[in-house]
């Protein structure tokens, strides 16, 4: 009980048993009397009305005062997340067999099951997204509001001109832009248990269920930023025409690869000058943030190549935290990325974060289905996802090919 409740209680007895006592005795004094008119009767009304008042009053202070204080920041936060948790695992074993406080949440629901979008399980599965699917963790990612994210490109064409301070101003050419639309696909799952066996598991079902949906989903996301076709799925960056060229010939939308000169293999000298060429044809603007991508069969090759001074190219990370790097960049192991083989593209040298693009529409989405399958409870989750190359400057291809 607060200081404040406690005097206010105390001096609403005192006010209270006082007016008590002097109505006893007014109403004690009219019964010896044996008389009362009407205006004493509609004195005595709203006397006990005011007295009523007054005890209202003292039983609500009384039990403000046997409340539990819960001023502290901490424990409403506690609180909360319990809650949240309560919901969720409640979600899942029992549909809608528990409290559900729409304050304490961001998300409605359908009274039948419906669809929800769990904020916990969505921010688990997204972090674990990012933690498994490296193309993902070094993308552009972007969260859109409907099914179509244009992006304009500019591709140059502006031109300009020195000119004396009197010469005759002639107009020049203006940039050219052009526009790309990332494919948007929609990837699900729907896992599957016994009610029984929701009942009765002992484990968190909430970390069990979004560590295996995100793991899935990374295994499906990351085949399709590397080799999506487009159809119903993002469009991997391998599946873009190649090119030749160099960045200021070659067409919008293609991707330069470079070749090694031998059908599915490395020059049979110096196999290692390719990797500096590839470097050195992307512009000095998105080197600095560009890393290796190559799967593991083709980094054990490359991890023996040496210099003429017979010193590995390949260099560890000496502190925690720090990547490997080949030729001073680092290397991430993509497992999609193809093994070699004649004229496979198997190994990239790219600024993802400005070569490519990762569309996210809205969360994880979720239906708890118990009615299809009896006695199984199925989750049918979706995630709809699209990607594109949106810089084909920003990303070169490796090509093991004549």
């Amino acid at each position: 009980m607060t200081l404040e409740t406690k005097e206010a209680l105390e001096n609403l007895t005192r006010s209270f048993e006082t007016f008590k006592s002097a109505n006893d005795e007014r109403l004690a004094e009219i019964e010896s009397k044996g008389q009362a008119d009407s205006l004493t009767e509609e004195k005595l009304t709203r006397l006990g009305q005011e007295m009523d008042r007054l005890q209202a009053k003292a039983n609500s202070l009384h039990a403000a005062s046997n409340r539990p204080n819960l001023s502290a920041k901490q424990t409403l936060d506690s609180a909360q997340l319990e809650k949240k948790r309560q919901f969720f695992d409640g979600f899942i074993r029992k549909g809608h067999d528990v409290p559900l406080d729409q304050k304490a949440l961001s998300t409605t629901v359908d009274s039948d099951g419906g669809y929800a979008v769990p904020v916990e399980l969505d921010q688990l599965i997204e972090k674990r997204l990012r933690d498994l699917s490296p193309i993902r963790a070094e993308a552009n990612v972007i969260a859109i509001g409907s099914s179509t994210y244009k992006k304009l490109v500019n591709v140059g064409g502006i031109t300009s001109g020195w000119i004396s301070e009197s010469g005759t101003r002639v107009e020049t050419n203006t940039p050219t832009l052009q526009e790309i639309i990332p494919p948007l696909g929609e990837i699900y799952a729907n896992p599957a248990a016994t009610q029984t066996m929701l009942d009765d598991a002992s484990f968190n079902v909430e970390t069990w269920l979004s560590e295996e949906l995100a793991e899935e989903f990374s295994y499906q996301e990351n085949d399709a930023f590397v080799n999506g076709s487009g159809t119903n799925k993002p469009k991997g960056f391998l599946q873009y025409t190649v090119s030749t060229a160099s960045d200021g010939s070659r067409a919008f939308g293609e991707i330069q690869a470079l070749k090694t000169g031998v059908a599915g293999d490395w020059a049979a000298s110096d196999p290692s000058d390719i990797l500096v060429d590839m470097i050195h044809a992307m512009k000095s603007g998105y080197r600095g943030d560009a890393k290796f991508y190559m799967n593991t069969s083709l980094l054990a090759e490359i991890r023996k190549f040496k210099d003429v001074d017979g010193n590995y190219l390949w260099r560890p990370g000496l502190e925690k935290g720090a990547p490997a790097t080949l030729l001073g960049y680092p290397v991430i192991e993509v497992a999609d990325m193809p093994v070699k083989a004649a004229s496979s593209l198997s190994l990239s040298f790219a600024n993802m974060k400005r070569a490519y693009t990762v569309t996210d529409r809205m969360g994880t989405r979720i239906l708890r289905d118990p009615y299809s399958n009896k006695p199984y409870v199925h989750f049918y989750t979706t995630k709809r996802v699209g990607g594109a190359v949106t810089n084909d400057q920003a990303i070169k291809l490796l090509q093991f090919a004549l």
